[in-house]
This record gives C-alpha cells, sequence and structure tokens, in this order.
C-alpha cells in the first residue's frame, strides 16, 4: 500500500523525481574527492568548491572538444543508415541466391525484407528523436541546471539530510543501512563511471589508429553502456555487425579491437577499482536487470535510471538480508 501511494505521489511529478536522483547520484559522486580533500586539511566549503571548479572545467573542456565531434558523426550517421540497408539487403539476396543453387532452404526473402524494412523504420525514428533531443536545447540546459543545482545543495547538505532519513530506522539497523548504502552506491557509480571513462579513451584511441568511420561516437557509446552490466557486450556486437554491412572486413576488426580493450579493462582494472563492491551472481544480475528498468518506469524514474539503479540497489539488499539471517537480535 505504501509502494502504491508512492508511485501516485511521484508519477504526477515527473521528470522531476528522475532529477532529483540523478542529481543524488552526482552528488555522491562528487562528495568523494570533497572528503579526500578534507581529510587533507581543506574546509569543508574550499573542498566542495575545488571539485565543483574541477568538475565543470572537466564539462566545459569535453563539451568544447568532443560533443561537437560526435554530433558531426552522428550526423552523418543517420545521413549513411539508409545506404548501409540497402547494402544489407543486398548481402541477404545475394545468400538466397547461394543457398537456391546448392538446394538449400531459402525461403527467406520475404523475412528479411520485413526485417530490414523495419529496422529503416526504426532508424528513421531514431534519428528524428535524437534531432529533436539536440533540437530541444532550452529544455535540456533547464533540466541540466536544475541537477547541478540539486546536486550542489545534496553535496552542501547530504549529511544532515541522511542523518534525518536515518532516524526513522531502528537503532539496532541504522549504522549498517547507513553504511551499506553510502559505501555501495559510491563504490559502484566512481568505479563504473571511471571505467567508463578508460574504456571510451582506450576505444577511441584504438578505432583511431584503425581509421574506424565514426570511430569517436561509437567508442563513446561502448564505453559508456559499460554502466549497464552486459550493455557494453551488446553493443560491441551491435555496431561490429552493423559496420560489417559495408565492409565484413571492418566489422571483424572493430569486433577484435573493441574485445581487446574491453578484457584488458575487465581483467586488469576493474579488479583494483571495484573488488567486491558488487557481491553479486551473473544469474541475480540478469534478475536485477529488468525489474530494475520495470521498477523505475513505474514510479516516473524512467527505465534508463532504473537499470543504473538496479544492480547497486541489489546489491544493498544482498547486505542487509545476509545482516539479518546472521544478527542475533529481533530487526
Amino acid at each position: 500500500l505504501n509502494l502504491w501511494v508512492l508511485r501516485q505521489l511521484l508519477l504526477p511529478l515527473a521528470p522531476f523525481p528522475g532529477l532529483f536522483v540523478t542529481a543524488a547520484l552526482i552528488a555522491f559522486l562528487l562528495d568523494i574527492p570533497s572528503r579526500w580533500l578534507n581529510q587533507r586539511g581543506l574546509s569543508r566549503w574550499l573542498a566542495i568548491g575545488v571539485v565543483a571548479v574541477v568538475t565543470v572545467g572537466l564539462l566545459v573542456l569535453a563539451g568544447v572538444a568532443l560533443v561537437p565531434r560526435l554530433i558531426d558523426q552522428l550526423g552523418q550517421l543517420i545521413n549513411e543508415l539508409p545506404g548501409w540497408l540497402v547494402a544489407a539487403e543486398g548481402w541477404v539476396t545475394r545468400l538466397q541466391e547461394w543457398a537456391s543453387a546448392r538446394g538449400l532452404p531459402s525461403e527467406f526473402g520475404d523475412f528479411s525484407s520485413d526485417l530490414l524494412t523495419r529496422l529503416s523504420g526504426v532508424a528513421t525514428q531514431l534519428s528524428q528523436q535524437l534531432l529533436g533531443i539536440l533540437g530541444a536545447t532550452l529544455g535540456i540546459t533547464i533540466n541540466t541546471l536544475l541537477v547541478l543545482v540539486l546536486a550542489v545543495f545534496l553535496l552542501l547538505g547530504g549529511d544532515p539530510i541522511t542523518a534525518g532519513l536515518a532516524r526513522w530506522l531502528p537503532d539496532q539497523w541504522r549504522e549498517l543501512v547507513v553504511d551499506t548504502i553510502t559505501g555501495t552506491f559510491r563504490g559502484y557509480f566512481a568505479g563504473q563511471v571511471l571505467l567508463a571513462l578508460i574504456l571510451s579513451g582506450g576505444q577511441i584511441a584504438v578505432f583511431t589508429l584503425l581509421d574506424i568511420p565514426f570511430g569517436v561516437l561509437f567508442a563513446v557509446l561502448i564505453g559508456f553502456t559499460t554502466l549497464i552490466p552486459y550493455a557494453s557486450a551488446l553493443t560491441i556486437v551491435g555496431v561490429s555487425a552493423l559496420l560489417a554491412l559495408q565492409d565484413p572486413r571492418m566489422g571483424l576488426e572493430i569486433l577484435a579491437a573493441a574485445i581487446a580493450v574491453g578484457q584488458i579493462v575487465d581483467q586488469v582494472i576493474q579488479p583494483r577499482l571495484m573488488g567486491s563492491i558488487v557481491g553479486l551472481q551473473p544469474a541475480w544480475l540478469l534478475i536485477a536487470l529488468p525489474i530494475g528498468a520495470r521498477t523505475g518506469a513505474l514510479f516516473g524514474f524512467g527505465q534508463l535510471l532504473g537499470l543504473l539503479l538496479a544492480v547497486p540497489v541489489a546489491s544493498c539488499i544482498k547486505t542487509l538480508v545476509d545482516a539479518w539471517r546472521e544478527s542475533p537480535f529481533d530487526p
């Protein structure tokens, strides 16, 4: 009943709940270097100011150096997608002729034509939505400013807010719940964002050396889909298949390069950054992701934000359930 009431309260407020949660996540991330500087002798306000200035500077640098190139490559990709789909239809036709000449089943022409038609429609809709998003500059600017302002206020007043909410918990569970949630969310998102930046940088360098078309766009896409478990692997396969429509050799090159860089990050860098923060088996991750997406949609946060929150929330639940089973007291 409480969850139903909460949903009825949050849905009319959309998209503010999603913006608030996004601001809270940003505040979580910025709080890590702020605390580090505070421990090194800087005052709390000065540490937050330094972190804010550095963050804004990095965002401006990325906006000047990277965003225009991404937009340019995205526009070129949208223009070339119809030609790539026509090339895919030619591949299907040749495959059908090859199978027919050898007496193999080849009655998939209608299916492939229908599939390509649907893909073309999806690509057209996606391009229109992307261009619409790029054109809605005012709305994006307002939401971005709102998120940044909220993040600053949450960063400044995060400890009193956390302490106030913690008072609603039983005394014997208060410290465990607060430490579990803050430690898991800070460690998980800090590690994931850093991994995404490292993976994006590595992919950009490799794709540039291999002269892969739209290399920066694909590298950033692959890098930041690593924020959602298993999403980067699907993105690598999708990008490789897309480029293979134009040149099969190029598709294999990008597949091999992306897998190689991803394995280096997963096997060498990720264990040092993440450690055992999540502590979930792969099967539970696969269960948590769709539940998180559906829950995010139900409560007005959005499916993407639900996917991002699914893993740390599931990890917190597991930690608390394990502690409840081992606790000698009555919760």
